[in-house]
């Protein structure tokens, strides 16, 4: 099944669906803390933080066309956490439930030796029980909660940090 699918490096002329893929996701209140749709530009410098021999940002195609990314970012920017790295992945709408989320996290564990990570971060709302058991289906451990840290629509939420050493 995952054979129709490809991933490669993300170039700049693939920050605008990146962008409209996370924005799909802002309404449901369960993936990010944005609130409010983000532009293009607004995520230029994200885009160039990223690179593909140490913080990779990966989209994913099927059919030439886009459907999903994945982005390694580091952790709290010291030397020290080189080896660490938060995971994110963003799925399209028309595909998700259909099992490229556990596909694109197997890609990006094994993706870490080469990237000389040895911890793997997952930054989930405790409320997004897919993604929490999605994470959790893959060893990664609940190391921290941090309770009522975001506010969204007036309710607060939890925020879960999941991590895997490698």
């Amino acid at each position: 099944m995952f054979e129709e699918f490809k991933i490669r490096d993300a170039e700049i002329n693939d920050l605008p669906i990146i962008v409209e893929i996370y924005n799909s996701t802002i309404p449901g209140r369960m993936v990010t803390a944005d609130t409010e749709p983000v532009s293009v530009e607004s995520r230029m410098k994200w885009f160039d933080d990223h690179s593909p021999a140490f913080r990779p940002l990966w989209v994913v195609e099927s059919n030439s066309n886009i459907c999903a990314w994945v982005s390694f970012q580091s952790f709290y920017g010291r030397p020290a956490y080189n080896a660490t790295a938060e995971v994110s992945i963003y799925i399209h709408q028309d595909f998700r439930g259909k099992k490229l989320g556990k596909y694109l996290i197997q890609q990006a564990i094994d993706a870490c030796p080469k990237l000389k990570i040895k911890t793997l971060l997952g930054f989930i709302f405790a409320h997004n029980e897919p993604s929490v058991k999605l994470f959790n289906s893959f060893g990664f451990e609940r190391w921290a909660h941090l309770p009522n840290v975001a506010e969204l629509d007036g309710v607060e939420r939890d925020l879960l940090i999941l991590g895997k050493r490698l």
